[in-house]
């Protein structure tokens, strides 16, 4: 990771709960911010990689990507 900003998401027991544009080496350097580094994933808002996440997408850790939810339509 270098200190050119992207995309991050914060995935607390599967879920995405923020989503920052921040350099990787700032995000590490401030805990008190944005907390445990090890709970942020980097995302791509073009869909490579990852793909992209927004707050309450789902993240498949067997196949490393973001799925975003289902949303029901009602009758």
């Amino acid at each position: 990771m270098s200190d050119t900003r992207t995309y991050f998401a914060k995935v607390e027991n599967g879920i995405v709960t923020d989503v920052r544009v921040v350099a990787w080496d700032f995000l590490v350097a401030n805990p008190d911010r944005y907390g445990d580094s090890t709970l942020w994933l980097e995302c791509f808002h073009d869909n490579s990689g990852r793909g992209y996440a927004g707050v309450g997408y789902t993240y498949d850790a067997v196949n490393d990507v973001f799925v975003a939810p289902t949303i029901e339509e009602s009758e």
